[in-house]
């Protein structure tokens, strides 16, 4: 139940309209949590402003009565970054969902925060361009999260991070002003990027209300193959393979086990029956048949060498979907055996070693559990997802997790990687952030939050603590 008083509540509905505040228990369920469940939610409100003043007027209300303050959009976070768990207002951006001033010379349209990802690619493809930042949960997922947490995905190896993507953004500080950063300039070399400074900050400084994204020109006939592989220093080999002779779009990888789960969960089939300890799915465009018979010459060497045991390549859109599938389902699949997950990462140049020393403690520290490994390893980042077994209690598989996360982030910070690749700090990594980031480097994050945030309103309590 909300433990807001009548008071505050009016204050709410006066800031957004009586039925755009929400206090039912399903509603702060629903908006209290991301797709973490290590935390219960408990948000006091939920409120759904449908204006940038209207985002103001709630943030002003924050300022005045000390609320604490939750950005929402599509929940799909895997750190606890949009969690409300200590009777915060969440301000849920849903209903800022215009695509509004194309501008084809520039490829850019501005967004509200709460355009859905899926609806800007499909925006995009309708006016012949193309949105490449891409992920499983693209069809959820909001602008202004992805923002926040400068998302990333399946084609960073080729297109970036949200980051390279955003040519600008307004943000509702923590003390109530809207910012304009950068306006959709190219080039803009006046002072400070304050924009680039709000990417990947995670609400804590402020509400991204609107942004203005660049769209690209589309890829042409891509082709998707899959292939088996040993073990990941194999996978590594393929990937210098194919990166010195073609520009790949994509590079993802996963295990066998998570290849099973998506078979037997999904309704779909394997890519080819030898199997083999690791797959990885690559990706290119076919302008000729020429990009076709360098690809599987490329294959054929990687037989050769005993780096590739099977592979398959895509005879059609379709097939390639299907292929995809096999990858991008993955995280879906296994969600229902409560995953403890880990997203890091290092530069690509050092992942083999990386991934051997992670493998070797991982395996040594779970021996019965089911551990299930994908991600971008293209980019040098990689997901361990450990499955909870059914009959063990959360606390305990929480406890005995929470032990082998440090040995991994101490391997991470030996090759001076990330504890985080792609999906924030949020809560459930704050307690390891100084593993990736200098005490120096946190105490300036800490100064940055009090001159954008100085009541400290502003999702308090995530990647670090003041």
């Amino acid at each position: 139940m909300s433990n807001i008083s009548p008071e505050i509540l009016q204050a709410l509905q006066a800031c957004v309209g009586e039925s755009r505040v929400l206090t039912d228990p399903d509603s702060l369920a629903l908006y209290g949590r991301d797709w973490t469940r290590a935390h219960a939610p408990a948000p006091s409100a939920v409120v759904l402003p449908g204006s940038i003043a209207e985002v103001q007027a709630v943030v002003e209300l924050a300022r005045a009565r000390q609320l604490a303050l939750v950005p929402s959009g599509g929940r799909t976070g895997l750190s606890g970054g949009a969690m409300a768990c200590h009777g915060e207002v969440v301000v849920a951006l849903d209903r800022l969902n215009r695509l509004e001033d194309f501008n084809p010379v520039d490829r850019t349209v501005r967004c509200g925060a709460g355009v859905v990802t899926a609806q800007l690619q499909a925006f995009a493809e309708e006016q012949g361009l193309f949105y490449p930042v891409d992920f499983a949960s693209s069809g959820s997922s909001q602008i202004g999260g992805n923002i926040s947490t400068n998302a990333g995905g399946i084609k960073v190896i080729r297109h970036g991070m949200t980051r390279d993507w955003v040519a600008g953004l307004k943000l509702v500080t923590g003390s109530g002003e809207l910012l304009d950063l950068n306006r959709g300039l190219v080039k803009n070399n006046a002072g400070y990027d304050l924009r680039q400074l709000v990417i990947g900050a995670e609400g804590t400084l402020g509400i991204v209300v609107e942004a203005t994204m660049q769209l690209a020109r589309p890829p042409q006939n891509l082709t998707v193959m899959v292939l088996g592989v040993p073990d990941m220093a194999a996978v590594m080999q393929v990937l210098e393979t194919w990166q010195g002779a073609m520009d790949l779009q994509a590079f993802e990888f996963f295990s066998e086990l998570a290849l099973q789960k998506v078979v037997a969960h999904q309704g779909l089939q394997r890519p080819f029956e030898t199997p083999a300890n690791f797959y990885a799915l690559l990706e290119f465009e076919q302008h000729t048949e020429a990009d076709l018979d360098q690809a599987m010459a490329l294959f054929e060497h990687c037989v050769e060498q005993g780096w590739v045991v099977d592979g398959v390549v895509s005879q059609s859109v379709a097939q390639a979907q299907a292929l995809w599938r096999l990858r991008e389902d993955i995280s879906e699949t296994i969600s229902r055996w409560t995953p403890y997950k880990n997203d890091i990462s290092t530069t690509i140049v050092r992942v083999p070693d990386f991934l051997a020393e992670v493998e070797a403690v991982v395996t040594r520290a779970y021996p019965d559990f089911e551990i299930v490994w994908f991600g971008h390893i293209g980019d040098g980042n990689v997901h361990l997802n450990v499955l909870k077994p059914d009959e063990l209690p959360m606390a305990e598989f929480q406890q005995r997790c929470g032990e082998v996360s440090r040995w991994v982030f101490e391997i991470v910070q030996r090759h001076e990687g990330s504890v985080s690749a792609e999906h924030g700090v949020g809560l459930l990594k704050k307690d390891y952030l100084h593993y990736s980031r200098s005490a120096a480097e946190i105490a300036i994050m800490k100064q940055i939050k009090r001159v954008f945030d100085p009541q400290g309103i502003m999702n308090p309590g995530k990647i670090f603590d003041l």
